[in-house]
């Protein structure tokens, strides 16, 4: 058993806002859907919490919550201005600001918490209190920009968290890798230039943003190098992504060699979900969680922390979720995944499967891992 942190709060589950039918505003000839509001929606997340409730996986789980990210705290990557009117349109009754991010009443207090949750978790691992963590935090925030929020992100979580634990001595070298199925541009923008944060993102090419994840987006100045894009075809499927993490990831963390591993955790990229074609699994998951692990012991003396982006599928991603705690934390309690033989038969077959191990091959070339 590892000492494995869960940081979760309900007040988490209570953000909303927005006239939204999935995607599209609603107006003009979109009609409202019965149930409303954008497909990030609580119960994705809070159906997570409840499985590891009734499994038994959280008697396995030292299950905390943590105080909001302070304004100091935002301040390290969110300019003042962005603050204070996120602040005043919360505090008068919610609105947006930016893409597809809408937020109700009291909106900046949830934002603030959620990178709050993401904040602790990764302090507490560095401090040596947990083995490591996961935060389930929501709103999500890798593609929120300093100035920008995007694609249901209000504030940068995990850029918060390397900032918080960077002003207290407690890393240098940090290393993010995103599987969320959506480009991390928000995390890749603000890390952009440092040698000292290694990004790494797995994604489905041209889904979102569009416009970014190339993988000739390498970094700029004393960054050039430090940033990685993986873009992969719709339908790569289970054993692609393993190949990109043996062939990519763990080579490009072994040549970084981070104090502290953190995992963009988005489950977006199963094969049931609304928003991507991938077609990974709950095992895909635990596969690829167990290489952190591994990974983690090999470079960082085990310090691996995950925190929560998408994933929207609310049957499914509470099955992905569990496999990943299952591996963080070497829990014997398990749960059967109940999609394992419809996914197992939509996996790519062989001459597809060949086709995606070569460019996996050939990217591994061009990034010089």
């Amino acid at each position: 058993m590892r000492h494995t942190g869960f940081f979760t709060d309900e007040r988490c589950f209570w953000h909303a806002g927005g006239n939204y039918a999935f995607t599209l505003p609603i107006g003009g000839n979109v009609q409202p859907l019965a149930a409303g509001g954008l497909p990030e929606n609580p119960e994705t997340k809070r159906r997570l919490k409840n499985l590891v409730e009734v499994t038994g996986l959280a008697r396995d789980l030292d299950i905390r919550s943590a105080e909001p990210a302070s304004r100091e705290d935002l301040l390290r990557v969110h300019p003042a201005a962005f603050i204070d009117e996120f602040k005043r349109l919360s505090d008068a009754g919610g609105g947006e600001l930016g893409l597809r991010t809408p937020f109700a009443r009291g909106g900046f207090e949830i934002a603030a918490l959620s990178a709050g949750l993401a904040k602790q978790a990764l302090l507490s691992v560095l401090q040596g209190e947990l083995d490591n963590a996961y935060a389930l935090s929501r709103p999500p925030g890798h593609h929120c920009l300093p100035d920008f929020p995007n694609g249901f992100c209000l504030l940068a979580n995990i850029a918060i968290a390397i900032k918080a634990a960077q002003a207290e001595g407690l890393a240098k070298r940090i290393a993010v890798v995103d599987w969320d199925v959506h480009h991390g541009n928000g995390t890749q923008a603000i890390f952009y230039d440092r040698a000292d944060v290694l990004t790494i993102s797995i994604h489905q090419e041209n889904n979102y943003p569009p416009d970014s994840g190339a993988i000739s987006e390498r970094g700029t100045g004393a960054g050039t190098g430090a940033n990685i894009n993986v873009p992969l075809p719709p339908g790569a499927g289970h054993a692609t992504y393993l190949r990109v993490i043996e062939r990519i990831v763990r080579p490009a963390l072994a040549g970084f060699r981070p104090d502290v591993i953190i995992i963009a955790c988005g489950f977006d990229a199963a094969g049931v979900d609304p928003l991507s074609r991938m077609f990974c699994t709950a095992d895909t998951y635990r596969q690829m969680t167990r290489h952190m692990v591994e990974a983690a012991a090999d470079l960082c003396q085990g310090r691996l922390v995950m925190v929560h982006e998408g994933g929207y599928s609310e049957v499914y991603v509470p099955f992905c979720g569990h496999a990943v705690l299952e591996e963080l934390s070497a829990s014997a309690t398990t749960t059967d995944d109940p999609l394992a033989e419809t996914l197992a038969a939509r996996q790519p077959n062989a001459r597809v499967a060949a086709f995606f191990a070569d460019l996996v091959d050939e990217m591994a070339a061009a990034l010089n891992v």
